[in-house]
């Protein structure tokens, strides 16, 4: 045996569910041999399951895994994104689409938008959505795989998924299990830390067996039964900037249009969600307990669904913020044990792959070194500040006057990296980029425009430019409605791919 070597022999992961099995299945495919994993959870306690709605770095997680798609979709009753359509968010009427990709192809050095926004002004266009053909595709309910060519339009958008997030959960238990992967099932009834470091040696069942490990993997949900409730790490709360802190979930029956897209509806205190799935839709409403009682939420919920409701309204409590360290000694918290962030822009099953890039490129050994354990800390509260920012851009930039959650947020103080950014792009229409941003210039362009932030002036360089823009908008425009009349609709595409069996 190899006195030098240091590697962990054992992993414990603390909690099922999509962090749990997600975590669970990458750990098998990362390490085949020599370390063994075990999850633990218990069926007694039910799991959050509002995160059906992706974005597209799911895919790059799946393909990670060698999981096919049309399996993959086929397992979880799923359907294809573009992006997400918001509704009456800037004020009542009004709508905007956060696509997947691109505003077409750049045709000069300066950027589409500032073209588009110097048309507009003029009053010679319209929507900067009739510019992306993610929007293009989505409005006609179309959908294929983007081509790789990019001279072709279809090059330039992206795509991402939804579907049940708790038969995601059982499709990677069954994944894990397959490459090794030890589930027990039982409820945590004590954690038993050592006395020379504080590090959590063991967990204890309610039945008295003992699980020990190295390291802990803490996917225990909003509780966080090991990073706070054994090593009271602390929790940052953010509600003064996104105060939203409940949600009523209900599945209904499918009907009406079956969208390659999700939609978020402005409510009087916060909003509703709406995610088609092959079977049903996922809906929901976001709000905040200071504006709206539960009873109120419950029945504006039941009376804005496309269908009859499958289930009585679920509710979720939450406080949104991040834990002061993810990672704490030997445990590294993953999915909502971490933090929560409301599922405004579908990340919250982003954070839990980012949380897993994370372990996988800095995976400790027994000696847990304080400089991995810090970086690891730094990269995601960086992460989850740049998400965090990217949300609160909503809620700030609206002009609604109907509800006091909405003036609230419209003349509250917001973080000073966030001000920077609306400052930048009210001034000349720059996006500006930092450090750790997820969502990249098109998804704040997006937002920014769609919320009704409107460039004082344009980007300098415009003036010296010799561009017919007015032209290209319009060839870009006929370029995208002509591509999408190519493409399959949604249905037709799922059914040739994965539809479910009956």
């Amino acid at each position: 045996m190899d006195m030098n070597d240091r590697s962990i022999r054992s992993v414990v992961v603390v909690g099922g569910g999509s962090a749990g099995w997600m975590t669970a299945a990458a750990l098998a495919n990362a390490m085949p041999t020599g370390c063994a994993i075990t999850l633990i959870e218990s069926e007694e306690i039910g799991t959050v399951g509002v995160g059906e709605a992706t974005i597209p770095p799911i895919r790059v997680f799946n393909q990670m895994l060698g999981l096919d798609e049309a399996e993959f979709l086929r397992r979880t009753k799923g359907s294809f994104k573009l992006g997400i359509q918001f509704v009456d968010w800037a004020r009542p009427g009004r709508r905007y689409f956060h696509p997947f990709g691109t505003y077409g192809r750049p045709f000069d050095t300066v950027h589409v938008h500032h073209y588009w926004q110097r048309a507009q002004a003029a009053g010679k266009v319209d929507s900067l959505d009739d510019y992306c053909m993610a929007w293009a595709a989505a409005s006609a309910g179309r959908f294929a795989p983007p081509v790789q060519d990019p001279r072709n339009i279809l090059s330039t958008y992206d795509y991402a998924y939804h579907f049940d997030a708790g038969l995601y959960a059982a499709f990677l238990r069954e994944y894990a299990e397959k490459r090794g992967v030890v589930r027990i099932e039982g409820r945590i009834a004590d954690v038993q830390c050592e006395a020379r470091r504080g590090f959590v040696a063991s967990v204890q069942l309610q039945d008295g067996r003992q699980v020990p490990g190295e390291l802990f993997i803490d996917c225990s949900g909003f509780r966080g039964l090991l990073i706070e409730g054994a090593l009271k790490t602390g929790y940052e709360d953010w509600t003064h900037w996104l105060p939203c802190d409940r949600a009523m979930a209900v599945p209904c029956e499918s009907a009406g249009e079956f969208t390659p897209y999700t939609r978020s509806t402005a409510r009087t205190a916060g909003w509703q969600w709406r995610i088609p799935l092959q079977h049903r839709t996922g809906n929901g409403y976001v709000y905040s307990s200071k504006h709206l009682s539960d009873d109120e939420a419950a029945a504006t919920l039941l009376a804005n669904l496309d269908g009859k409701a499958l289930a009585d309204p679920r509710p979720l409590r939450f406080v949104t913020g991040r834990r002061r360290q993810v990672w704490n000694g030997n445990v590294i918290a993953i999915g909502l044990s971490s933090g929560f962030l409301e599922p405004l822009e579908s990340t919250s099953l982003h954070l839990i792959q980012a949380g897993i890039a994370k372990l996988l490129a800095l995976f400790p050994d027994r000696d847990f070194d304080p400089l991995v354990r810090d970086e690891f800390n730094r990269i995601a509260a960086n992460e989850v500040e740049r998400i965090r920012d990217f949300l609160i851009l909503h809620y700030h930039l609206n002009t609604r006057q109907d509800g006091e959650l909405w003036r609230y947020c419209a003349t509250m103080p917001i973080p000073d990296t966030l001000q920077e950014k609306i400052r930048h792009f009210r001034s000349h229409g720059r996006l500006v980029q930092r450090e750790y941003d997820l969502f990249g210039a098109a998804s704040w362009l997006a937002v920014h425009v769609g919320q009704l932030n409107t460039p004082e002036r344009p980007d300098p360089l415009i003036h010296y430019r010799d561009v017919d823009g007015d032209a290209w908008l319009g060839k870009l425009k006929d370029a995208a409605a002509a591509a999408a009349r190519q493409l399959p609709t949604h249905q037709q595409y799922i059914e040739r791919l994965c539809r479910v069996g009956t």
